[in-house]
């Protein structure tokens, strides 16, 4: 049992962000605290020169909207964090900075690619410092 777990979300995976809360409540003790992150990857300096000014800063206040809205639905008590950044490195980070014991992800089935260059969960699962559930 975990006290207290991170939950990386993906908007565009969205039935595994039930599946992976129900999983994170099931392993939490009583007492425990969920922790629901949203990772908006910052695009190369050259793109995003050709974007509007405030399309970054509306795509973070979009995201928290949906990851609060993802939480009100299926979370009890799960606190929301959306921030900037590379998934895998940030997912680390986060779990590093609130003490989380676990991480609760979803995963999907390997290509040949991810062989050759790894895909998020399976970075995750490499570096990180706490125990890595990959739902599939």
């Amino acid at each position: 049992m975990y006290k207290n777990t991170l939950v990386p979300i993906v908007f565009d995976h969205d039935p595994s962000a039930e599946r992976a809360l129900e999983i994170a409540y099931k392993l939490l003790k009583q007492d425990g605290k969920v922790t629901l992150l949203h990772v908006v990857e910052e695009m190369p300096g050259y793109v995003s020169a050709q974007l509007p000014k405030d399309m970054l800063k509306n795509t973070v206040a979009e995201a928290e909207v949906k990851l609060t809205e993802i939480g009100q639905r299926l979370a009890k008590d799960a606190s929301v964090v959306v921030t900037l950044g590379h998934p895998s490195r940030t997912i680390l980070e986060q779990a590093e900075s609130i003490g989380a014991d676990c991480i609760v992800l979803a995963g999907h089935k390997p290509g040949f690619e991810d062989y050759l260059l790894g895909s998020t969960a399976s970075r995750v699962v490499r570096h990180a410092k706490c125990s890595v559930h990959i739902l599939r």
